[in-house]
């Protein structure tokens, strides 16, 4: 059965119109109560205070709201854009063309309908491939809609509500030369099952020589992780950065529904286990149009989604499509906001050519291609939104500044969640946002 949530969690965050200057204030000195008050402040009586889990929100004057994450411009909505994503490989290998020498199709579908076809293609594929986690029978999130009737239970099955039993049997099905397609429902609740992820999955094929698993084995974890807005404390935490030390385990995460499908099918098919998260937030908000044909998408190798030569940003997910909101502001900002940019980034003197790279992969991290992005821009912001301490940003940052100290001119930025827990009133003041990742470029740049 799956964790409910309970039903506060509902409770919305209304915004306000806020400055650069004081998110930093609310947000860095942990006061964003001062944002948010209760209605009533001349009665100060117990039964008249506000409740701290349910607080009314300032009027604010009306604000143009920011633009959904499905208009991010990343997305794409052509066949032939979608066809010629970077490193894509079709699994017949005729190439553009396909089998017929037509052409190939693709369709429209958010991130859950491409993982959803990911897996159908994979059980289609293979016979001894295996889909088995809580609820997937009926899907939580829909990835698994529909394959019990597609491909019968004994392929696809409900487990008991034991993340540990899942990962272990998956461990066992791999062993034997299945491939083991698990799911955890929630990212959250992937800690009962990290002794064996840590000290099983991740050592089994060295310490057997590379015997392990078996030829056609393979061990694919998946589970849904970041915030949406209202997910607290058990439902919106990002715990990737806990398996950078697991030497063994490959992690990727996709921002998006081509990337989701192409990322999947590759760690599906390969003998080393592999935890793939997804951003929840996406599944239904990022649409694109997809290969309808099965292929895959290399695991290991960032992507460079937009190229610049003065400051190289890298980012993974969600985060990646604010961080091309915020480049887009600082190349066309508004007139009222022109007056706080530094001089050298005014009109009319030429905006700033920014690199983008999605990440994709974060273990293991592919440092080589990073350094030599650094290299050339000399200047790098890092963007996830898991917590600082121990996250993919410091890792990286490290390695960045030992390998390319000579060329940086400027500290590496690093925008990311607050190390505390998700908090549920302030998830929106916890997530990297649009005005933070905009600070940090400008920060960067005028260094």
């Amino acid at each position: 059965m799956m964790r409910s949530i309970n039903n506060h969690l509902s409770t919305s965050l209304i915004r306000p119109a806020i400055t650069s200057g004081s998110i930093r204030y609310y947000a860095a000195q942990g006061q964003a109560s001062q944002v948010l008050k209760g209605s009533d402040d001349t009665d100060k009586s117990p039964s008249a205070r506000q409740s701290r889990s349910a607080p009314s929100i300032n009027p604010a004057p009306p604000t143009m709201e920011e633009p959904s994450l499905g208009e991010s411009p990343l997305f794409l909505h052509t066949t032939e854009e979608a066809l010629t994503t970077p490193g894509i490989r079709f699994t017949d290998g005729h190439g553009l063309k396909g089998p017929t020498g037509k052409g190939r199709q693709t369709r429209r579908m958010n991130l859950y309908q491409a993982i959803r076809d990911a897996l159908g293609t994979a059980l289609a594929t293979n016979p001894r491939a295996f889909v088995f986690g809580e609820d997937v029978q009926t899907g939580v999130f829909r990835c698994t809609t529909g394959l019990v009737e597609e491909f019968g239970k004994k392929r696809v099955f409900n487990t008991p509500l034991t993340e540990q039993g899942i990962a272990g049997f998956g461990i066992g099905l791999a062993s034997v030369g299945a491939t083991a397609i698990a799911e955890i429902q929630f990212g959250d609740y992937i800690f009962p099952a990290f002794d064996q992820l840590v000290n099983e999955a991740a050592k089994q094929r060295y310490a057997s020589g590379g015997a392990y698993p078996l030829e056609g084995g393979s061990l694919t974890i998946r589970a849904p992780i970041g915030s949406v807005g209202h997910g607290g404390l058990y439902h919106s935490q990002s715990p990737e950065g806990f398996f950078l030390g697991a030497a063994g385990l490959k992690v990727v995460i996709p921002r998006s529904p081509i990337q989701a499908k192409g990322l999947l099918l590759a760690a599906i098919r390969d003998p080393n286990p592999v935890l793939v998260f997804e951003p929840k937030i996406l599944y239904r908000a990022a649409v694109e149009e997809v290969p309808t044909d099965d292929y895959t998408l290399p695991i290991g190798q960032p992507e460079i989604v937009r190229d610049g030569t003065d400051l190289t940003v890298v980012a993974y997910g969600t985060p990646l499509h604010i961080c091309q909101r915020a480049i887009d502001l600082l190349k066309s900002p508004p007139p009222s906001l022109i007056p706080f940019l530094p001089e050298s980034l005014r009109p009319p003197n030429p905006a700033p050519s920014i690199q983008l790279i999605d990440l994709r992969t974060i273990s293991p991290m592919p440092l080589g291609a990073l350094t030599e992005a650094v290299k050339k821009t000399g200047r790098m912001v890092i963007v996830h939104e898991a917590g600082k301490a121990g996250g993919v940003g410091n890792d990286l940052a490290g390695e960045i500044g030992r390998r390319a100290f000579e060329y940086l001119e400027a500290p590496i930025g690093l925008v990311s969640g607050w190390d505390t827990p998700v908090p549920l009133t302030f998830e929106k003041f916890y997530q990297p946002d649009v005005i933070r990742i905009f600070d940090k470029l400008v920060e960067t740049l005028a260094y």
